[in-house]
């Protein structure tokens, strides 16, 4: 993304903040509009932008898994590098939600990328302006502090094992920027499959607040109880956007399991289901029409989704794929189920020699930062079926 249009879009995204800290959240402070040549990059390691016509993996196993946690590393430590002051969806956001799961199975996460979410906080927690923009109602940063809270929630979960202050103050944080209705407004343009529906961030909020360790059993301050109340009616009652929003009713009720009844979590366990292809994956094109993924579609946007070979009858792709998995575990469903076999064998065949799962960008299709995310979903699904346990079995 050229300069004048990263400019733009931080502009479209945060207004209540300043130039300078848009610049800098969106990398283009210091220089740093130029193209890489790498996808990531740090020392001497080097990433190539991943391609559709990458070699798969030899064999899938430890050493497939470990090359794909070191990509996953490489990735988080290298977006530190180039964009210190970014906290973003596509890298370091997944990072913090889900790599930081996986200590014992890969080693203690970098500390340096926590100490990144954690610098991002605000000192002092303000009442936020709502503002409004092509009709739309929104308080600005408002997915920037959903996935910044997110990801230190988990990493209090997972690492540290207790509510950090960084963590609590981020929550608060995050609350200034809920919308009248309870949701938590996914302004500013698409980007496939991390900033989509209102449904979806506020799910992440959901997500947080059940993850900062004994958080919301804590809750006293009367405001906030009425803000989460507001966020959890608004998860119960609001109508789908697409079907992406009806199967992550699955895991609204993996989360908050109040909020979904028995027969609507079984109606998006059958909507999953009927989205499986016959090669066993799934698609994120299929889970909604083109213009429905958002208020804002550019042209940039449709005309690369209507312009891709297979727009037409889209292909499976690792995100989905890894992303119906996790659902279907959450759900209970168990790993011998053939919809979970049949998706795991797509995801052990399509891992690549570079330890990642390639997945095409849906947004600018240049860097396909949705290869870490598809990534980072790949070995979750993996994980709660105990595919990682080949990591730590014992050897004759």
């Amino acid at each position: 993304m050229n300069t004048t249009r990263r400019r733009r879009f931080c502009l479209a995204r945060c207004p209540g903040l300043s130039l300078a800290l848009l610049l800098m959240l969106c990398g283009v402070a210091h220089g740093q509009s130029s193209k890489p040549a790498f996808q990531y990059e740090v020392g001497d390691v080097r990433v190539s932008i991943p391609t559709a016509d990458e070699p798969r993996a030899k064999a899938f196993g430890k050493e497939s898994l470990q090359a794909a946690a070191k990509y996953l590393e490489t990735g988080a430590a290298s977006w530190l590098k180039r964009d210190k002051a970014c906290v973003n969806c596509h890298t370091t956001g997944p990072y913090m939600t889900d790599f930081t799961a996986w200590s014992r199975r890969f080693g203690q996460p970098n500390e340096d990328v926590f100490n990144n979410f954690a610098k991002a906080v605000p000192k002092e927690i303000e009442a936020v302006r709502e503002t409004e923009t092509k009709n739309l109602k929104f308080y600005p940063g408002a997915f920037f502090a959903v996935w910044r809270t997110t990801g230190l929630a988990e990493w209090d979960r997972n690492v540290s094992g207790k509510l950090s202050e960084p963590t609590e103050r981020s929550l608060r944080d995050m609350f200034m920027r809920q919308s009248e209705n309870g949701a938590f407004v996914s302004h500013g343009e698409v980007e496939i499959p991390h900033i989509t529906t209102d449904f979806e961030l506020s799910l992440q909020a959901a997500r947080a607040i059940t993850a900062a360790p004994g958080w919301l059993a804590g809750l006293k301050d009367e405001a906030l109880i009425a803000r989460v109340e507001k966020l959890k009616q608004y998860l119960r009652t609001s109508p789908p956007k697409n079907d992406f929003d009806r199967v992550l009713k699955l895991q609204l009720a993996h989360y908050l399991p109040d909020l979904v009844s028995s027969a609507d979590g079984d109606a998006a366990l059958a909507l999953l289901s009927s989205k499986q292809h016959a090669d066993g994956g799934w698609s994120t094109r299929d889970m909604s029409p083109v213009n429905d993924w958002h208020y804002e579609m550019s042209a940039t946007v449709l005309n690369l989704i209507k312009g891709l070979p297979d727009a037409e009858k889209p292909e499976s792709d690792a995100y989905m794929t890894a992303l119906a998995v996790v659902l279907m575990r959450q759900s209970n469903v168990p790993a011998s189920d053939s919809r979970i076999q049949k998706a795991l064998s797509w995801l052990k065949r399509e891992q690549r020699e570079s330890g990642r799962w390639w997945m095409h960008s849906l947004y600018r299709g240049n860097y396909h930062y949705t290869t870490y995310i598809a990534t980072i979903e790949a070995i979750k699904a993996l994980d709660l079926c105990g595919e990682l346990d080949v990591l730590t079995a014992k050897t004759n």
